[in-house]
């Protein structure tokens, strides 16, 4: 039976993380800790020899900016996909957690409570988000199937496909952490489907790395 090996990986570090804000599909670049975290997980790719088939990201500027640090180092091209983008937060894009309550708390509360079908005013419903998440996974693993595959993508995106691969309900309380420039390791076999093999490895990092702040 073969399996699919996804090695999944968040973004580096940038000033909206730091400041704890809602990112979304807003195009926010790396800051200079972002910058390095992205060298430092490249680097630990190669340090353990690590051989893959093919790379994706998603086409926002962090995640892209990420994914070139593999690509210098590995002197690969990076395939783009904006289906790896990260949710959509609508009305609460560029709001901090301590802004969303106080600016806009009906959308917040709507939100936190994770209703499965808020689009969040102009956003992404947590069911919209989900399915296209799933298509990408889908659409990747079938293209790859047998293959190893990195993926750089976002915080949200990321606990989406831990979702997915765990078979956690979309309405439960988020429990996976998904620290800035982390690597989770997803699997696929034929008829067992996804499952979760690794998450949250940061030890390639000098210095705590921070955790999405989506719900």
């Amino acid at each position: 039976m073969s399996t699919t090996k996804l090695c999944l990986i968040r973004h580096g570090e940038t000033s909206w993380n730091a400041e704890r804000r809602l990112q979304g599909h807003t195009d926010i670049p790396l800051n200079a800790r972002g910058v390095l975290q992205a060298r430092q997980m490249a680097q630990a790719l190669k340090d353990i020899k690590l051989t893959f088939d093919v790379l994706y990201t998603s086409d926002l500027k962090r995640a892209a900016d990420t994914a070139n640090a593999v690509v210098e180092l590995f002197g690969i091209d990076a395939q783009v996909d904006s289906e790896l983008r990260e949710r959509h937060f609508g009305a609460l894009q560029g709001l901090s957690i301590t802004e969303a309550p106080l600016k806009r708390p009906d959308i917040w509360q709507a939100h936190i409570a994770r209703d499965l079908e808020h689009d969040l005013e102009g956003g992404e419903s947590i069911q919209q988000f989900a399915l296209r998440v799933q298509n990408a996974l889908d659409k990747i693993q079938a293209r790859h199937a047998g293959k190893t595959i990195l993926i750089v993508s976002h915080g949200g995106t990321l606990d989406m496909m831990y979702r997915i691969a765990s078979k956690q309900a979309l309405s439960a309380e988020r429990t996976a952490s998904v620290p800035n420039a982390s690597l989770n390791w997803i699997t696929h076999n034929q008829g067992d489907g996804w499952a979760v093999k690794q998450w949250a490895d940061t030890r390639h990092l000098e210095g705590p790395a921070l955790e999405n702040v989506d719900l």
